[in-house]
């Protein structure tokens, strides 16, 4: 059964704390949908996480790259940004590596394309554009790792 909630924040700086709080919970394994147009603020929710979990590299766009890859001793971060790709595009782009790694944080923005390549446990965050800088983040955990992930973060930002 899937668990929902929803979180907004009114600020830049708002959307990178709620990043490095989410960013507390991460252990390894977890796999997480960004979806929202573009400007909704899923790229700073990605460097923030970034930010947190000490990978010294900050993540941009990677709409150019589609995956980048950043670690630490402790961490390993995907970020996929599968921006203007179909399914049938994203063969042999190297996700194998990635897929191997049982411990590996996959961030994925625009994930359509990938999608049936990756469990279906996975966290899905729906960034929607308020008014000025205010956003709704609808967040729908499909598992058990996922839904530990929303209430965690949920339980956070209450406190």
């Amino acid at each position: 059964m899937n668990k929902t909630a929803t979180l907004t924040t009114t600020s830049r700086e708002e959307t990178l704390a709620l990043a490095a709080q989410f960013a507390k919970l991460l252990g390894g394994g977890e796999i997480v949908f960004l979806r929202g147009p573009i400007g909704a603020g899923k790229t700073v929710f990605v460097k923030g996480v970034a930010a947190s979990l000490g990978l010294k590299s900050s993540p941009t766009s990677a709409s150019f790259s589609l995956m980048k890859q950043y670690k630490n001793k402790h961490t390993r971060l995907f970020h996929i940004d599968l921006f203007r790709l179909e399914e049938g595009e994203v063969f042999n782009l190297g996700f194998e590596e990635m897929l191997e790694d049982e411990q590996a944080i996959i961030l994925a923005e625009w994930p359509d394309p990938i999608a049936a390549m990756l469990p279906a446990d996975r966290l899905e965050m729906n960034f929607v554009l308020e008014h000025a800088d205010t956003r709704r983040i609808e967040l729908t955990a499909n598992g058990c790792v996922s839904q530990a992930l929303l209430e965690g973060l949920c339980k956070a930002v209450a406190h």
